[in-house]
């Protein structure tokens, strides 16, 4: 989608609202050194210079500014967020502190999980003035931890290589671990015999894990590991056939597992043919790490800073390998959105020859569609009839916009402007795509007398005016709410 994400956002809303898995984004840093502009709309006349001009190093207003973005559009990506979703942020040190202020007011301070270093560089930069800085982090919160899980990180070579088996035993290879604790409990703190006689106790400060009776029990069973000689201080033995399938993420990134700045930009250079067009990407096995923490294999995934287009290739690379039908939007307002974004996107699923990767050499296969954010109605525009939308479009969005819910298309009565029912409200929208109509059909009283007797619950009329005043309108159990005019929609 090519447009202001925050208006993206907005017009997301009525169809994705409660629905999206997992969120990544990648916001400007505010370095200072990336021409970004905060270019939000406001009524306000005297904001508009203080709003449009390039944040620099110099603007001794950049991180008032930087907040103001980003607040609304964190907002309105929570509001998109299933209950059993999370959000991950990347961010450097210019604003992760505020950037963790404003997501423990907007998340809840409950809901945040972990703040993950990347190890991003191979190798210190010579030139910095006081630290070569080596890491971005990602700031991790769910919508509702409660609800939230997430998946164990599959398991490699590397955690295989620590289980052996060098007394052979029939169960298979096993890893030793610390059978004590690290407190002093006097009723853990007992004599263990070895089997060559010896007589062992924990290190001091330290207590044996288990009962005396659970040791025994472990003995009996040859889950303990004395050493090669039998006289060491024993250890559990935890066979790989028992493990759990995959590997507790943790909070270190390193680049050799995740990619690095360096991976990143030579993805870039492999599928647009040695050139690259974007100064800052993030590398795949980034944004893979998190697909496979956080989303299942159908999960819609929603990146609002899309910038290279790095999270689409990233789901199609995590939907090849294991078989998912991930879905992803990607929100980018530069004008780069179709020559670089969306040009990506087609060249990872048609496939890049001379790319190192087979499966990127082969293609992903999969499609997208495309969209620009059309231009907003307004007062004017609906009094002129210009571009109106259809019944079915603007019903959509109000009933989202005044009930909070999704519309079921299956429950809409054109013919007598019925949207259906929510939770609270029995809901009508008074609409034609016809400036006529809007001029001359309000909310008056034989239309509403033409609902007749009022439910169990209100009726709720959206109109583009009214000819009744309140107290009619408590009489007949209706609320009114007059038709919206600041609506985006997508363009193909």
């Amino acid at each position: 989608m090519h447009g202001d994400n925050l208006l993206a956002l907005k017009a997301l809303l009525p169809t994705f609202a409660g629905k999206v898995k997992c969120i990544y984004i990648d916001p400007p840093y505010n370095t200072g050194n990336e021409g970004w502009v905060y270019n939000d709309n406001v009524s306000n006349p005297m904001h508009v210079e203080w709003l449009n001009d390039v944040v620099g190093r110099e603007d001794l207003t950049r991180h008032d500014k930087w907040l103001c973005m980003i607040w609304p559009r964190l907002k309105l990506l929570r509001e998109l967020l299933r209950d059993d979703g999370a959000i991950f942020v990347s961010i450097d040190d210019n604003e992760a502190h505020r950037l963790r202020m404003v997501m423990d007011e907007i998340f809840g301070e409950q809901n945040f999980v972990a703040s993950v270093v990347w190890h991003k560089k191979y190798a210190p930069q010579n030139d910095a003035e006081f630290f070569s800085v080596m890491h971005d982090s990602i700031a991790i919160y769910a919508k509702n931890l409660e609800n939230w899980s997430r998946n164990l990180m599959p398991r490699g070579e590397k955690q295989d290589s620590a289980y052996r088996n060098p007394d052979k035993d029939s169960r298979g290879i096993w890893k030793a671990s610390d059978l004590t604790r690290a407190e002093h409990r006097d009723r853990d703190y007992y004599p263990i015999i070895t089997p060559s006689g010896k007589e062992v106790y924990p290190a001091r400060g330290r207590s044996w894990s288990r009962p005396p009776e659970e040791i025994e029990r472990l003995r009996q069973d040859n889950r303990l590991w004395f050493g090669l000689n039998g006289d060491a201080i024993p250890s559990l033995k935890r066979f790989l056939t028992e493990v759990k399938e995959g590997v507790v993420p943790v909070t270190i990134w390193p680049y050799g597992e995740v990619g690095s700045t360096d991976d990143a930009k030579k993805d870039i250079k492999d599928i647009f043919e040695g050139d690259i067009p974007f100064a800052t990407p993030k590398p795949v096995g980034l944004i893979k790490r998190i697909l496979q923490i956080a989303t299942d294999a159908d999960s819609i995934i929603i990146d609002s800073f899309a910038g290279s287009g790095t999270t689409a290739h990233a789901v199609l690379a995590q939907n090849a390998e294991d078989g998912g039908n991930r879905r992803f939007i990607l929100v980018e307002q530069e004008d780069y959105a179709e020559t670089l974004t969306a040009e990506r996107v087609r060249r990872v699923m048609a496939g890049v020859p001379n790319a190192k990767d087979k499966a990127l050499q082969a293609g992903y296969g999969g499609g997208f569609s495309f969209f620009r954010l059309g231009e907003p109605l307004d007062d004017e525009a609906m009094l002129r009839g210009d571009k109106l939308p259809s019944y079915g479009d603007l019903a959509r969005y109000v009933f989202f916009t005044t009930t909070g819910e999704q519309l079921d298309d299956a429950h809409v009565d054109e013919a007598r402007f019925y949207l259906g029912e929510s939770r609270l409200y029995e809901v009508y929208m008074l609409y034609k795509p016809d400036p006529a109509f809007l001029r001359n059909v309000p909310l008056n009283l034989s239309w509403a007398q033409s609902l007749g007797t009022a439910g169990k619950k209100p009726r709720l009329v959206i109109a583009s005016h009214k000819y009744l005043d309140e107290h009619r309108l408590r009489a007949m159990k209706i609320e009114y709410c007059q038709l919206p005019f600041a609506i985006y929609r997508f363009q193909k």
